[in-house]
């Protein structure tokens, strides 16, 4: 598991705005205790009016199959056993994008 990578997961039901079911995340981060950083994707394409938002258009390298919104205000731990399937990579400009919002959404640029 790397940095980047997409993967299906299967994130229990929530009764918040939280994203739950079966859907793609970008792996951010592995972690100890068998824990992994991911931002959940989804396919509507409203969630681009809020911010942290990332747009990721289908491609074969990324494994995709329809146009993407990586969530990344979802950012989460989820366990590594979620994880089930990886379907491609991100390309590295969008991954770098990714990373500059995460680093602004949690105060970390200056």
């Amino acid at each position: 598991m790397k940095k980047g990578e997409i993967w299906i997961v299967d994130i229990p039901q929530s009764e918040s705005h939280e994203q739950s079911g079966k859907r793609p995340v970008v792996l951010v981060a592995r972690l100890e205790a068998n824990m992994a950083m991911v931002i959940p994707c989804t396919s509507n394409q409203n969630a681009l009016r809020f911010p942290h938002t990332v747009s990721i258009d289908s491609t074969v390298r990324n494994g995709l199959s329809e146009l993407s919104i990586a969530l990344v205000f979802q950012l989460r731990a989820i366990d590594q056993k979620r994880l089930k399937k990886k379907i491609g990579v991100l390309q590295k400009s969008l991954l770098e994008k990714v990373d500059g919002m995460m680093s602004e959404m949690l105060g970390l640029k200056n």
